[in-house]
């Protein structure tokens, strides 16, 4: 039985953006929480916009490092091409 390959360290970006992601889940979180306590409308909408504004950062950070290169699978390079076609599946 073969064990898999040991994956890189994780960069500082990657480091930045695992923090950004967990900070993420507990606001999900917060917002289930507000649901079942049955909270205000206005208050579970500003909550989840919260959350959207804090997946867009984290998207615009994973997008920045696939722009730079570091995204890429090993030997491929990365066109523009391939920046407008993530920024466009970012965007939706």
């Amino acid at each position: 039985m073969t064990t898999p390959p040991t994956p890189p360290p994780l960069s500082e970006t990657d480091e930045k953006v695992l923090k950004r992601l967990r900070r993420i889940e507990g606001q999900v979180r917060g917002l289930h929480r507000m649901i079942e306590e049955g909270r205000d409308c206005h208050d579970i909408l500003t909550q989840l916009s919260g959350v959207r504004s804090a997946l867009d950062a984290a998207g615009e950070q994973i997008l920045e490092q696939y722009a730079s290169g570091c995204r890429a699978h090993p030997g491929e390079t990365v066109t523009p091409q391939d920046v407008v076609r993530a920024v466009k599946l970012l965007r939706g």
